[in-house]
C-alpha cells in the first residue's frame, strides 16, 4: 500500500478502517466499513498489487450508495489485499484465510468476491469468519460469477437506456475493457440482444473485429488460459488503444480511473455502462457529459452483482435473484436517467443523490428522537 492515510470522513463515513497484516502469510490488506446504516455492510475482497487505501475507501463509499440505490438491507464496505492475483493457488488460500482470521471480529462486515477473487476463495473465508456472499452452490451459494450476475445487470441498463431511445441496441458496436468475470457476461449478454463486441482487453492485451468477435469462441479461449490478444478471430492491438474506437457502448469492467480527463475527449461511445468500479474520475465523467455522452455509474449499472450475494444471505435461489436484478436495475437506471434530464445534472450526480435520500432516511433510525 502506498499510503497508510485515514481516508476523509463525512456525514456517511467511513465507520471503520482497518489495517491488518500477517508477516507469516505475507498478508498486508485494508477494510473498510463505509456505512451500515441499512444493515451488516456487503463488500467485495479484492487482491491486486498496488492497492491504495484511498481506492479502498472509494470503493467502499460506492458500495454504500449501490447497495442503498437497490434497496437492499445492507451498508457498503469493501476491503483489499496486496499481492499478487496471479499467485498459485495454495499460496492464494493460505493468504485468504489469514485474512479471514485477520476480520473475524469485523463482525459488521460480510465479504464477497472481486478482483482476483472467487467462490472458492469465498468458502474458505467463510470458513475461517463464519460469514460470506458469493459461495459455491455446494454451500448454498448463488456464483454469481459463473451466472454472470453482474454482467446481466449491465445488459439490463442497456435494455433501459435502448428504451428511452438513447442508443439502439440492435447491431450496436461494444467495445469492452476487462474481459472477465463481468466483462465476458456483459458481452454475451449484450449480444443475445442484437450488439455486437468489436473490441475486448484483458490484463494481457486487446483483440478487435470491425463486423463483431464471436464472444463464445473468445470465452473458451480466454478459459483455456490465452490472452484475448492472441484470439485468433480478430486483430490484436494495444489495451490502450480501446479508448478512442468507434463504438456506441463502451464497457468499462476491470481497474478504477480507466477515464481521466487526460482521455475523456477521445471516447467515441454514446453509451458508457459501468460495469467496473469506479471506472472514471468525476472530472472525465464531467467531460464526457459535457459532450452527450451517457454515463450509467457504477453502483446503479453493475449491482447484479450485490444484488445476487443479498438475496443468497438472505436465503434465496438463483431465480429470485435475477428477477430481483432485472426489477431493481431497470428501475433504478431510469429513475437516474430522467433525473439527470430534467435537472441538467451528470447520471452520477442524480445517482448520488437518490442514493444518499436512502442512506440518510436509514440514519435516522439510528437515533433516538430529541
Amino acid at each position: 500500500m502506498q499510503t497508510l492515510e485515514f481516508p476523509t470522513v463525512d456525514r456517511f463515513g467511513p465507520e471503520q478502517v482497518l489495517f491488518v497484516a500477517d508477516p507469516s502469510a505475507g498478508l498486508q490488506a485494508v477494510v473498510v466499513v463505509d456505512n451500515v446504516a441499512a444493515g451488516p455492510a456487503i463488500g467485495g475482497v479484492r487482491i491486486a498489487p498496488d492497492i491504495t487505501v484511498d481506492e479502498v475507501a472509494r470503493l467502499a463509499r460506492a458500495m454504500t450508495f449501490k447497495n442503498a440505490a437497490a434497496g437492499l438491507p445492507h451498508g457498503g464496505a469493501k476491503s483489499g489485499i496486496v499481492a499478487d492475483p496471479g499467485m498459485p493457488r495454495p499460496e492464494k488460500i493460505r493468504l485468504v484465510r489469514a485474512f479471514g482470521t485477520a476480520i473475524r471480529d469485523v463482525t459488521a462486515y460480510v465479504p464477497g468476491p472481486d478482483m482476483g477473487l472467487d467462490e472458492e476463495m469465498m468458502a474458505h473465508l467463510r470458513a475461517v469468519t463464519g460469514r460470506a456472499v458469493g459461495l459455491p452452490a455446494v454451500l448454498g451459494g448463488i456464483p454469481l460469477d459463473v451466472l454472470g450476475a453482474t454482467g446481466f445487470g449491465v445488459a439490463v441498463a442497456a435494455d433501459v437506456a435502448a428504451e428511452m431511445g438513447l442508443v439502439d441496441l440492435a447491431g450496436a458496436r461494444v467495445v469492452v475493457q476487462g474481459f472477465g468475470s463481468v466483462g465476458a457476461h456483459a458481452a454475451r449478454f449484450l449480444v443475445a440482444r442484437g450488439a455486437r463486441v468489436v473490441a475486448v482487453s484483458d490484463s494481457r492485451g486487446a483483440v478487435a473485429h470491425a463486423e463483431g468477435l464471436d464472444v463464445d469462441k473468445l470465452t473458451a479461449h480466454k478459459r483455456a488460459g490465452e490472452p484475448v490478444g492472441t484470439f485468433p478471430g480478430g486483430s490484436p492491438l494495444e489495451p490502450d488503444e480501446l479508448v478512442g474506437l468507434d463504438c456506441e457502448i463502451w464497457v468499462p469492467a476491470a481497474r478504477p480511473d480507466v477515464f481521466t480527463a487526460e482521455n475523456a475527449d477521445a471516447v467515441r461511445a454514446r453509451l458508457v455502462l459501468q460495469g467496473a468500479n469506479i471506472p472514471a474520475t468525476l472530472e472525465a465523467e464531467a467531460m464526457l457529459h459535457a459532450r452527450g455522452v451517457v454515463c450509467v455509474p457504477d453502483f446503479i449499472a453493475n449491482a447484479g452483482g450485490v444484488i445476487c450475494a443479498a438475496v443468497e444471505y438472505a436465503g434465496g435461489g438463483r431465480a429470485q435473484a435475477f428477477a430481483a436484478i432485472e426489477e431493481r436495475i431497470r428501475t433504478n437506471t431510469r429513475v437516474v436517467l430522467e433525473r439527470s434530464a430534467q435537472e441538467g445534472s451528470t447520471p452520477r450526480a442524480a445517482a448520488e443523490a437518490l442514493a444518499a435520500e436512502r442512506v440518510e432516511e436509514a440514519m435516522r433510525y439510528r437515533h433516538v428522537p430529541a
